[in-house]
């Protein structure tokens, strides 16, 4: 008995990865083999870059509060053991936020500390 091969699911799966390679370089847009690893590895990265993502983005508000927090002459462990002390329940995203956009309501919160 000859070999059965579904060859309309092999097609399927190929052509949706192949759509995923839309924008590739080179053989990576159109050789199945080179596309099939490209896409792997980039969806590798998207996994472990929304990770990342977060620790970036943590890193860029505890230093733009630093800076705004050193403007007012006190320093970024300061302004947080004292918010939280005080009870301000402002996250690092909304006191980057107010050090960056809104310098006034920043100072504010930083002189309800004392």
């Amino acid at each position: 008995m000859p070999r059965s091969v579904n060859n309309v699911a092999s097609r399927a799966r190929r052509k949706r990865f192949m759509e995923l390679a839309k924008g590739y370089f080179g053989r990576k847009k159109n050789v199945w083999t080179v596309a099939k690893n490209a896409i792997e590895k980039g969806l590798v990265y998207a996994y472990r870059d929304r990770k990342a993502k977060k620790r970036d983005f943590r890193a860029l508000w505890i230093a733009r509060i630093n800076a705004g927090a050193r403007l007012h002459g006190m320093s970024y462990s300061e302004l947080m053991g004292k918010a939280k002390k005080a009870n301000i329940e402002l996250n690092r995203k909304v006191l980057a936020d107010l050090a960056m956009n809104h310098p006034a309501a920043f100072e504010a919160v930083v002189k309800q500390l004392g």
